[in-house]
């Protein structure tokens, strides 16, 4: 039997994705993949027509989500799987996040104003269109309107943290995340660890969280092998993907490059069957 090709980790337009679930599971299907996750920013909004299109191609699509989360001032990223869509606490929790960082774009837009430069919501949001708005989009815009030279700037000169027109996005801490997740029938997954403290992960493992994501492009090889070691001493779940989004950010190749191992989603399976038992 030929060997599932497997990336739990994708984005597209509904959050910060340069395609939309339809194209991306074009890509997908030309990438030889055979079972993917789309997990947006505090979005599901692209899921229903992902798994649509995903089953006409023969591709199964895992409903995913990426929250963000706060701890010891850092933010911090948890991906969920399997939940469901049509949780009414999720869906709540998810409209909500949603109108904050609309109300965010407004106060850094304003704050961007306020040094001089010809920028508006409506410019921003043009750019966002569906998706759950963010830095990213009001960067992007910039560019577009000739305020800064590239993305980098953007962020390095204006939005970034602690920069003249940053704002502090509002967060939920991991454990009210865990269990939104968890209430909506899904797992949680500590996000592309890489950059953070191992006293973080420790934390984070404390809260319930039910894995971690191994498989990054951000992760070298030693740390692939710490974060295996960490799954085991803590009898977690293991995660990977390409983190995929496709445009400016340059990514295409890593396409069918970032995989797990079919035994791996088993083993999520598996737990999600005792728990609902």
């Amino acid at each position: 039997m030929e060997q599932q090709k497997i990336d739990l980790h994708m984005h597209t337009t509904y959050s910060d994705g340069a395609y939309s679930p339809q194209e991306l599971l074009q890509l997908v299907h030309k990438a030889g993949l055979n079972i993917i996750s789309i997990t947006d920013h505090d979005s599901i909004n692209g899921l229903k027509e992902a798994i649509k299109v995903g089953k006409e191609l023969g591709i199964e699509v895992v409903p995913g989500l990426e929250i963000s989360t706060d701890l010891e001032e850092k933010e911090i990223h948890i991906l969920a799987y399997f939940i469901d869509i049509e949780d009414d606490e999720l869906q709540k929790y998810l409209s909500f996040f949603r109108e904050e960082r609309i109300n965010r774009a407004k106060r850094i837009v304003q704050k961007l104003r306020n040094l001089g430069h010809s920028i508006t919501i409506s410019d921003v949001m043009d750019r966002a269109k569906n998706s759950a708005v963010g830095r990213p989009h009001i960067a992007y815009t910039m560019v577009d309107l000739g305020i800064v030279k590239n993305y980098t700037e953007a962020f390095d000169k204006y939005i970034g943290d602690n920069c003249p027109a940053y704002e502090k996005k509002i967060h939920v801490s991991p454990q009210s995340a865990t269990k939104l997740i968890s209430d909506a029938g899904g797992l949680s997954f500590i996000a592309h660890p890489g950059f953070m403290k191992e006293s973080i992960i420790m934390n984070l493992i404390k809260t319930g969280i039910d894995g971690i994501e191994v498989i990054h492009p951000s992760h070298s090889e030693s740390q692939i092998n710490f974060y295996r070691g960490v799954v085991n001493q803590y009898l977690l779940l293991e995660t990977g993907g390409s983190d995929f989004h496709g445009g400016k950010k340059e990514d295409d190749e890593n396409l069918g490059r970032y995989l797990i191992q079919a035994n791996k989603l088993e083993a999520m399976r598996s737990m999600l069957h005792r728990n609902s038992a």
